[in-house]
């Protein structure tokens, strides 16, 4: 009896079924859905004991920072600036931490290279 030519079962190689290739959609719809809403969101860290706070957005773009006045010392405006750059740095952290988070989410923790 001759061998049939082709794939085995369901006409794909290497172990692929038609469900595996749904997932891997699905998942690629959740990561672009995820991604783009994620851009919009907003973070905001504060430094100094709250007398500073950044704002950024999921794309790592600063949208504004916010300084009470008792943050302001003519006499050591140097701290001021120590403290609006903790402020930004600890919030675009947050956007890392949440980003990594929703992708850990929808991969279900797979490395994937995202």
């Amino acid at each position: 009896m001759a061998k049939r030519g082709g794939f085995p079962m369901g006409g794909m190689g290497g172990g692929m079924n038609m469900n595996m290739i749904r997932q891997a959609q699905k998942m690629q719809a959740d990561m672009q859905n995820f991604q783009e809403e994620f851009k919009t969101r907003e973070f905001s860290a504060s430094s100094g004991g709250g007398v500073v706070t950044a704002k950024v957005s999921g794309e790592h773009r600063l949208l504004a920072v916010e300084i009470k006045p008792e943050a302001v010392d003519p006499d050591d405006v140097e701290l001021l600036s120590d403290m609006i750059v903790a402020a930004v740095n600890e919030a675009m952290h947050a956007v890392d931490e949440a980003n990594e988070e929703g992708i850990r989410k929808i991969t279900g923790g797979l490395s994937l290279g995202f």
